[in-house]
């Protein structure tokens, strides 16, 4: 199988698919699944937990494929500019671009910031901490949102300067970009829907700039040793990513995200505890 046995490719898949759109930080659960299974942190370990993503990538299209290849049919009126008719008929992609825009500018001008902020444990923990306490008000902080809120540009590039928070690795790019939705007056399952539906453009770019730069760097032979540990990863990251986004968007719906700040709050207390034991933490 190459860096990764079969069972411990299926572990981190499983994580990954279960943790990538909840609001719980996957970088925090990879850090203690890696850890636990003892997997040294290679540099096919660190590409394969970022190339999985994939995966769950798929699982969204799969679950919302009517929702996420459709025009906007509805009648514009007579006169309008080619532009404004093309941007109206592609309405949903155009909106999902300009939500996508802030990360991509700042994830590509600072990469390399991001990554050493990455290689810090503590942050992840402290912000799963952070994060979590947050959510436990979360519900009262931002009140309830109407269904008839229409989704605008202006909102959605809202949605994606949010999504840039989630550059500080413990963060959650899901709990930010839904706390995004609902600040812009989305209901909570709208918020999380439009969240999952921007993970796709997002976790994309992340995958193939991964890719690419393993490539670049002469990859390409751990790539190809690697290449069952792939297919497994994503296909087992697929599956549980389907299920995962089915009960959550069942659970948030009707009972909020009070017990994912708990949840939080226990990850990241026990990354912490680790920490203060003396275990020499990585993150894959």
């Amino acid at each position: 199988m190459g860096d990764l046995t079969t069972f411990e490719t299926i572990i981190i898949a499983i994580v990954e698919g279960l943790t990538e759109f909840l609001p719980v930080s996957s970088t925090g659960h990879m850090i203690i699944t890696q850890n636990i299974l003892g997997v040294e942190s290679t540099e096919f370990v660190k590409a394969f937990t970022v190339i999985i993503q994939f995966g769950a990538i798929l699982s969204v299209v799969c679950l919302y494929w009517k929702r996420f290849f459709r025009l906007n049919n509805t009648p514009v009126p007579a006169g309008t500019f080619w532009l404004k008719r093309l941007l109206h008929r592609f309405d949903f992609y155009w909106k999902l671009l300009v939500a996508f825009i802030p990360a991509a500018i700042l994830g590509f001008l600072f990469s390399d910031k991001i990554d050493e902020l990455l290689e810090s444990v503590t942050v992840v923990a402290v912000m799963l901490v952070i994060g979590g306490v947050f959510m436990l008000f979360c519900d009262r902080i931002f009140t309830k949102g109407s269904e008839d809120t229409v989704l605008t540009e202006k909102k959605a590039f809202n949605i994606g300067l949010f999504q840039c928070i989630a550059m500080i690795p413990g963060v959650s790019r899901s709990m930010a970009t839904i706390v995004g939705g609902m600040a812009q007056k989305l209901t909570r399952k709208e918020a999380a829907e439009f969240s999952f539906f921007l993970a796709v453009p997002t976790m994309f770019a992340a995958t193939g700039y991964k890719v690419l730069k393993l490539f670049l760097d002469g990859g390409t032979e751990i790539l190809m040793n690697n290449m069952p540990a792939l297919i497994i990863g994503n296909v087992v990251a697929f599956i549980v990513a389907l299920l995962a986004i089915k009960f959550f968007i069942s659970f948030v719906t009707k009972y909020g995200f009070k017990a994912f700040g708990w949840y939080r709050i226990i990850v990241g207390g026990a990354i912490l505890v680790m920490l203060l034991m003396g275990y020499n933490l990585q993150i894959g």
